[in-house]
């Protein structure tokens, strides 16, 4: 084989590798039932009810954006699907739309690239901009060091949550609580606050407001397997 057909056969098998669907594994290991959910942009309906040590696995495939992953508490479902939960509710057990805060985020997008900056990365966090409900632990499958390495929200911050965010099952962001644009941060950049300094004490890899990057966004490879772990 000639030297410019092994090239051509290596930089192929670094594509398929590279660009293949990236496993999602989800586990409870809460002492009670969690109903997993997750979506992105035009995502196929999922959901799924995780008693303890249950796990559930999916495929999403490379290029996706905007996607994530949560957990629902005391949930209830009719035989076709339809109820509500106290926290992290999307009206159904198998979600076609982001659910409600509060609720702890895994979040993430695959194989993105833009050009002079990065090629073929993805980009993982843990978000407590929606409040939080459940400790969560999300990562790659492996560990490949610098970035690339499992994060952690494991805080009592439902017992901890200021009286002003505490609502059943959960503690609220801001935002849903005062609807203030210093909280939003719809309209331009904005700061961290009293309350954001609150979830980012006690999780600090989390993301605590929309705009909290420099701490709280991390990359892994293209083709990297994830795991998302409730009470890790």
């Amino acid at each position: 084989m000639s030297s410019l057909a092994t090239l051509s056969l290596i930089i192929l098998s670094t594509l398929l590798i590279t660009t293949r669907a990236a496993n999602l594994l989800v586990r409870n290991n809460c002492p009670y039932t969690v109903w997993a959910a997750a979506a992105w942009p035009s995502s196929p309906p999922l959901g799924r009810q995780l008693n303890t040590n249950d796990q559930w696995s999916f495929d999403t495939a490379p290029g996706t954006a905007r996607a994530r992953i949560w957990g629902r508490t005391k949930c209830n479902f009719d035989g076709s699907g339809q109820g509500s939960c106290e926290t992290g509710d999307c009206g159904k057990l198998a979600c076609t739309d982001y659910g409600k805060a509060p609720n702890t985020l895994a979040e993430y997008a695959l194989n993105q690239n833009s050009p002079g900056y990065y090629t073929n990365l993805d980009f993982f966090d843990i978000s407590l901009v929606d409040g939080f409900n459940i400790p969560m632990e999300f990562g790659p499958t492996g560990n490949f060091g610098d970035k690339c390495e499992v994060r952690r929200c494991t805080a009592d911050i439902n017992g901890q949550c200021p009286a002003q965010l505490r609502v059943s099952g959960g503690c609220n962001n801001p935002c849903t609580t005062f609807k203030e644009e210093q909280y939003c941060c719809n309209n331009g950049p904005c700061g961290p606050t009293d309350y954001s300094r609150f979830f980012k004490g006690n999780c600090p890899d989390a993301y605590s407001y929309p705009q909290d990057d420099a701490t709280s966004l991390f990359t892994c490879p293209g083709g990297t397997n994830y795991k998302v772990v409730f009470c890790p």
